[in-house]
């Protein structure tokens, strides 16, 4: 007799059997193999995401794990600023998942120490060699995540960062995309030593299919912000995994605002292994028609004295779909635990969808935890108050949606950060208005 556990498993491992069938492991040293072979052992065992896994019965993942990325036209944004450009970053710039020299800046830079995983993967040794692939392992339980395995094994290219102290300037990760069927894989690991600080940025489309993985380490007293703009392509599909480690009283806050795309899902594990660590994660969201949206977060508080912000917010109207599955897991040596987490949706119109699932697990005794997510119209109370005072209908409107944005995008501590997105949002809100 066949249970339907087994009979899910052979099916997850038929699916991972023809996916990597012909596929060859990208050639390298000793370091990077040995991570790579790995990888692709755990897959093979575990198989590739179906409807029917527990953590993808919101999201459909066949765009994601079949052989050929489904095209997707080319978005014109021309006439637009590129993202955090006037906060004059390094620029690291990748075509297509192919690193491009002639746009990127000298990788050099004080406080930072920047290779190409291309480059580092052909040496034996390597300072990456710990952690590549070593936290993604660990984030596969209690929920797996072969996406984010597949990645470990075939991606060839991604940014190695190791900061040893204050970073001279901001890191800017840009992906561009020329081809309608680029599928893209990139592998980024971000090392910040004791003491240290570093701001990576991200912004770009990547590809019409793009699997990312990023795995951080934040040492004893580092802090590292993170904030992405994810391309706005209307058909591209993104499947991107964070992966982060804390060290006492280390600082990890991350912010990402998505507008379009045809389907997004946005993956975060992260440790709380140190006493008194701070780890904020937040999004924006702001999409319509054909659009899939899947932000699903899971923290875990094994330190005391810990604090963790979990803060989305989605805006959705002409059948857009958004997903939140977040969870605070706080074990018994957490006490003192302060984790917050919020998810919440601003349908525009009757054909939008928010699907939502929230969970705390707790096993401390002295801590502080709390978790809600709502779904709703504009508020007809604060329109009428914003019309009785002289203001338009749609301007009114836009008011409205900028504020409910607000709290996730104050989650950005960086002010200037925050004010090269803000206008974005704007624009793309007037525009579908108009």
């Amino acid at each position: 007799m066949v249970f339907p556990r087994q009979k899910l498993l052979a099916q997850k491992r038929e699916a991972a059997e023809a996916r990597l069938a012909p596929l060859a492991l990208p050639a390298g040293g000793k370091w990077i193999t040995t991570a790579r072979e790995d990888a692709k052992a755990r897959l093979s065992a575990m198989g590739l995401p179906v409807r029917r896994d527990e953590y993808w019965k919101y999201t459909d993942p066949a765009s994601l794990v079949q052989a050929e990325a489904p095209a997707a036209a080319l978005f014109d944004d021309s006439d637009e600023s590129e993202v955090f450009d006037t906060l004059d970053p390094l620029k690291i710039v990748f075509v297509d998942g192919v690193f491009d020299p002639e746009a990127s800046d000298d990788l050099a830079m004080e406080g930072v120490e920047i290779a190409l995983l291309s480059e580092a993967a052909k040496a034996d040794l390597h300072w990456a060699r710990d952690l590549y692939g070593a936290l993604e392992a660990d984030g596969q339980s209690p929920v797996e995540r072969p996406l984010a395995i597949f990645n470990t094994a075939f991606a060839a290219e991604g940014v190695l960062i190791r900061a040893t102290g204050q970073a001279a300037r901001k890191i800017s990760l840009i992906y561009r995309r020329r081809d309608a069927g680029a599928d893209v894989l990139l592998h980024h690991v971000v090392k910040v030593e004791a003491g240290a600080e570093v701001t990576v940025l991200e912004h770009g489309p990547a590809g019409a299919r793009f699997n990312q993985v990023m795995e951080v380490d934040v040492a004893d007293g580092a802090t590292l912000h993170h904030v992405r703009a994810q391309g706005r392509d209307h058909e591209r599909r993104t499947a991107a995994h964070l992966f982060a480690r804390m060290g006492e009283r280390s600082v990890f806050k991350s912010f990402t605002l998505t507008a379009n795309g045809a389907m997004v899902r946005n993956e975060a594990v992260i440790w709380l292994n140190g006493k008194g660590g701070v780890a904020h994660i937040a999004g924006a969201t702001v999409g319509e028609g054909a659009f899939h949206h899947d932000d699903t977060v899971f923290i875990t508080h094994a330190a005391p004295d810990c604090e963790s912000r979990q803060v989305f917010k989605k805006v959705l109207r002409h059948g857009a779909v958004g997903v939140f599955q977040g969870k605070i897991l706080v074990k018994q040596p957490a006490q003192l635990t302060d984790g917050y987490q919020i998810s919440q949706a601003l349908l525009l119109d009757e054909n939008a969808q928010f699907l939502a699932k929230p969970e705390l697990e707790i096993y401390a005794d002295d801590v502080k935890c709390s978790h809600g997510s709502t779904s709703g119209e504009i508020d007809p109370v604060s329109l009428f108050y914003l019309r009785a005072r002289g203001i338009p209908e749609d301007q009114a409107k836009l008011l409205l949606v900028l504020a409910f944005l607000a709290e996730a995008l104050d989650e950005i501590e960086d002010p200037d950060l925050a004010d090269d997105l803000r206008p974005r949002i704007e624009t793309w809100l007037r525009r579908r208005s108009g």
